[in-house]
This record gives structure tokens, C-alpha cells and sequence, in this order.
């Protein structure tokens, strides 16, 4: 597979401009508070849902919770960036869940991911859209077949929960509560007017009704220094800057949960600005349920090969990517950490 035809297939399937990692003051270090264990989730679009995925299964101890959004099954890719673009998005041939699986099980007994028995009380909310012309609806549904496989086929899984939900139009986006005319596209900053409150739903589903309804974010959003979390300071391929969000709860010193929130190729903060941050409603919810909002940032490269500012679920950092050796998922844990989340083995 020749470079000439890789840039090809990122210009037409991941296509987005190749952004300059940011110049501008990475800001300080996190924030730490009291974590509520009970209230903590990793959420994603798109290639952050492929992480999110990653995240849940590599350290089901910290990530109970896991939120989806147009993602496929967890170790769909298998570190080979063809099988990424064709099984993984286009759903030809279609994701082998038995497969998966298996060598899920297989990885989990080996130690290269976290116990599957954690995921005994997990809540995982997979939504996508009717009209996804990027990752095909059939891939997202193997993404779910492969956690309602998981938790009927492995002993003490029962009380895992998940919920399917690929019947609403949209294309390949963020829903947001607002109404407009890009629903039915998919176009920067990948936030789809389409009068459904996509992360109203994902807060419900991750930690339950919301005792009141989301008004505006009356919170802090901050920026950190996200190459001070570097695990034993190998590069993570991933922004100097990141942000987190703050509601007042935890502002004033109270036990809050953390979301970690991923966003999609294209819709890094060099890529869109601010949109995904403020925009995407977790801030809203994120004061309804006491709980800060972590959100990392990617950098577009050409070497790796990453000009779309994607997570890695195919391989660009290295054959572990997926794995609790990862470099990025290493990245994840000193953050959350930061926050205050203390370890659990």
C-alpha cells in the first residue's frame, strides 16, 4: 500500500484540511477534586468513539461507563489501517463480532487489557445515525452486537447494560438540540442541528435521570497542558493543548464525576476552534450532574500518518495502541489521575 494512495483514501474518507499543532499558551496543569467513582464515563464520535471503545475495554476498572457515537467494535482494525477504512467504516466486509470477541477474551486472560469481569455493572450507550454515509450503520450495529454478545456469553456480564439506539436520521455528526439544516450532513464542526440533545441522552444513560432540566453552562472552561501528561514523556501524538470543563459543584470543592469526552477526526480545536467544547452540550448537563468534562485534543501529522487529527485505532502510534500499553490509553490514565481518580491496581 503505497503513501500516494493512503493520502488518497484520508482526502476522500476521513477527508478534513491538515491542521498546525496550536501555538498558543497551553495553559496549566489539571484541576484536582474529589472523584465520584460511581459517575465516571468516556464518551466519543467517531474515531473518539473507536477510543472510547479502546478506554473502556484497556481499563474497564476506571471506565466503567461508555457512550459511542458512530463507532464500531472494539478491536475492529487490528492495527492494519485497510481493514480500518473498509470493514471498520464502510462495514465490506462486515466487522467479524465471533472474532473479536474472542480475541478480546483472549487479550483480557493475557493482561495486554483490562478484566473483563469489570464491566460486570457498565453502562454502554451506542448511538448512531440512519443516514451515516461515513461509518456505515452496519458497523456501528457490530459495535453493539459485540457488547450484547460479550455480556451474554461471559460469566457474571449480566448486569452489564446496553442500549442500542440507530433508529433516528442523522448523518454522520453530533446531534444537538438546536434545529437546523445539516443534519443530513456531515460537515465542520460535525454538530448536526437536528432538534435531538445527543448529549442530554448519553448523561441519562451513563448515571440516570437528570433531577432538572439542562439550562446554559454556568461553569469554567479551562485549557491544560496536555504534554506534561506524557506516560514516561513519550509523545502521544496529540495537542500541546486540551480543555476541561468545571461546573460550579466542583468549583466549589464538592465530589464530582469526570467524563472524558473524545471528538471526531476533523474536529479538533485546530480544526474547528471552540465548537466541540462549548457547543456539543455536555457543558449544559455537565451542571446538572456535578460532573467536569475532560477534553483531549489530537494534532494532524504526516508522520505518523494522521492528517485528519484522528485518535489512533488503527495503529499510527504504535502496535499497542489499543492495548494498556498504549501511549495515547497511557495518556488518558495520568490524566484522569491528574483529576484526582486515584488507581486501582
Amino acid at each position: 500500500m503505497g503513501n500516494r494512495w493512503i493520502r488518497q483514501v484520508f482526502g476522500t474518507v476521513l477527508a478534513v484540511g491538515v491542521g498546525i499543532a496550536s501555538a498558543k499558551d497551553a495553559g496549566g496543569p489539571l484541576p484536582r477534586f474529589k472523584i465520584d467513582r460511581a459517575r465516571v464515563a468516556v464518551v466519543g464520535l467517531s474515531s473518539g468513539a473507536y477510543m472510547a471503545t479502546q478506554a473502556q475495554l484497556a481499563y474497564p476498572e476506571l471506565f466503567p461507563n461508555a457512550a459511542l457515537v458512530a463507532g464500531g467494535p472494539f478491536g475492529c482494525a487490528g492495527g492494519k489501517l485497510d481493514v480500518a477504512l473498509g470493514s471498520c467504516m464502510k462495514g465490506v466486509p462486515a466487522p467479524d463480532v465471533a472474532t473479536l470477541l474472542a480475541s478480546a477474551a483472549k487479550r483480557s486472560a493475557a493482561g495486554e487489557i483490562g478484566a473483563l469481569k469489570d464491566l460486570a455493572h457498565a453502562h454502554v450507550y451506542l448511538l448512531h445515525g440512519s443516514a451515516d454515509a461515513l461509518v456505515a450503520p452496519a458497523v456501528a450495529e457490530a459495535g453493539a452486537h459485540f457488547y450484547e454478545q460479550l455480556r451474554d456469553g461471559t460469566p457474571g456480564l449480566k448486569g452489564m447494560q446496553v442500549h442500542d439506539d440507530g433508529q433516528r436520521a442523522f448523518a454522520h455528526n453530533l446531534p444537538v438540540a438546536a434545529a437546523g439544516d445539516d443534519c443530513d450532513k456531515s460537515v465542520a464542526p460535525y454538530l448536526g442541528h437536528c432538534g435531538f440533545d445527543a448529549a442530554g441522552e448519553i448523561f441519562a444513560q451513563m448515571f440516570g435521570k437528570p433531577a432538572h432540566a439542562a439550562t446554559a453552562a454556568h461553569g469554567q472552561l479551562r485549557t491544560f497542558d496536555q504534554d506534561a501528561l506524557r506516560p514516561d514523556g513519550a509523545d502521544a501524538f496529540m495537542a500541546s493543548t486540551g480543555y476541561v470543563y468545571l461546573p460550579p459543584a466542583c468549583l466549589a470543592g464538592k465530589p464530582c464525576g469526570v467524563v472524558v469526552a473524545y471528538h471526531g477526526c476533523k474536529q479538533n480545536a485546530e480544526a474547528v476552534g471552540e465548537s466541540f467544547v462549548k457547543d456539543a452540550g455536555f457543558n449544559r448537563w455537565a451542571d446538572v450532574y456535578n460532573v467536569a468534562v475532560l477534553y483531549p485534543q489530537t494534532r494532524a501529522s504526516f508522520a505518523p500518518l494522521n492528517p485528519q487529527a484522528c485518535w489512533d485505532w488503527w495503529g499510527y502510534s504504535g502496535a499497542d495502541y489499543d492495548s494498556r500499553h498504549g501511549v495515547q490509553l497511557r495518556w488518558l490514565v495520568n490524566a484522569v489521575r491528574a483529576l484526582g481518580l486515584p488507581p486501582t491496581y
